[in-house]
């Protein structure tokens, strides 16, 4: 990693230049002052998603999803959990492709829950099916190295 990375606010969509040896003291958004981790993941639509995608440095984890899902509300609390221990080295985020079927679409989700990883704003890795917290965590931090 550099000296700084960009990370956007998951508030106000702004991106903030971080040094990359602050990134563990819980920074806050330059424009709004809310936190840029909150210890899990952040919802994303067709609106924020490219922006995240595009102007975030960090890898981004995505969980695309659906309410009606079972295996999706299992892992549910294991991803949240996840994000407490990825962040914020890596941002987690959620897709609900009910919401936002072009998404999935876009992506070719055939099946959910489908969490994609992202880094340079390309995919690099995607695994379906639910997962436990550690799975998670194991999974994404072998995709990076």
């Amino acid at each position: 990693m550099s000296d700084s990375v960009h990370i956007v606010c998951p508030h106000c969509q702004s991106v903030n230049r971080v040094p990359t040896a602050k990134l563990d003291d819980r920074p806050n958004c330059g424009r709004c002052q809310h936190t840029l981790f909150a210890g899990g993941p952040i919802d994303l639509t067709a609106a924020t998603f490219a922006r995240h995608l595009e102007r975030s440095d960090i890898p981004l984890v995505v969980d695309f999803w659906a309410p009606w899902c079972g295996p999706c509300k299992v892992m549910a609390p294991q991803f949240q959990q996840a994000a407490r221990l990825l962040e914020p080295r890596v941002r987690l985020a959620k897709v609900n492709t009910e919401e936002e079927p072009h998404l999935g679409a876009q992506f070719s989700v055939r099946s959910i829950p489908t969490l994609v990883l992202f880094r340079g704003g390309r995919e690099v890795a995607r695994q379906s099916g639910a997962m436990g917290v550690q799975d998670i965590v194991r999974w994404v931090s072998a995709q990076l190295r």
